[in-house]
């Protein structure tokens, strides 16, 4: 017997509904902290990255001595793992400047790279709407290239705004994810 529901698509209820929920509370909540104190939790969002890079580390040095599978890459990622993580931790400041900055400046590149591939596309017969993302793109990475500092500086608070529109939009949607795990489970009436 099939539910009535079975032209949901699985994504839809292969995630509980309520952990949607907390995944768009947390959001709005970082997001909200990310707007009203952006050099407090930019601090204490790095120092968290710092230790997840630490545990990593270790976790991923010791899983060289369990599995000595790949043991050479465990190594070098467990070893880069700890040294970031002791960087970040010991150097709470400047790790709070520095990473947000190298973000803007990977950014900057990915958006030089982007733009100059659609522009080349777009002048190959991808059309004009390519042509001008091209060109948004490539004056975005210039932008960011020519002030990373200030751009890092404002950083968490475009994070922040998407943070909160994020944890909105997830919250909403968890409702709806509740709607179609309970039709879900409410089997369809027999026909005779």
């Amino acid at each position: 017997m099939e539910s009535q529901f079975s032209s949901v698509p699985r994504s839809f209820t292969a995630v509980p509904w309520w952990t949607v929920m907390i995944e768009g509370i947390a959001l709005f909540i970082v997001g909200l902290l990310l707007l009203f104190a952006p050099a407090t939790t930019t601090i204490l969002l790095v120092q968290i990255l710092g230790w997840f890079w630490l545990v990593s580390g270790i976790m991923a040095f010791v899983s060289m001595f369990i599995d000595r599978h790949q043991w050479g890459w465990k190594a070098v990622t467990g070893v880069l793992g700890i040294l970031a993580g002791l960087a970040v931790i010991r150097h709470p400041l400047w790790s709070a400047l520095m990473i947000p900055a190298f973000i803007v400046v990977f950014l900057a590149i990915q958006a030089l790279i982007t733009g100059l591939i659609e522009l080349f596309q777009g002048f190959k017969g991808g059309g004009l709407g390519v042509i001008v993302l091209g060109i948004i793109n490539v004056i975005f990475g210039i932008i960011l290239l020519l002030a990373p500092i200030t751009a890092a500086v404002v950083l968490p608070l475009v994070l922040g705004v998407f943070a909160v529109i994020a944890g909105v939009a997830a919250f909403v949607s968890s409702f709806r994810l509740q709607d179609y795990e309970q039709r879900a489970r409410v089997p369809e009436p027999s026909v005779i």
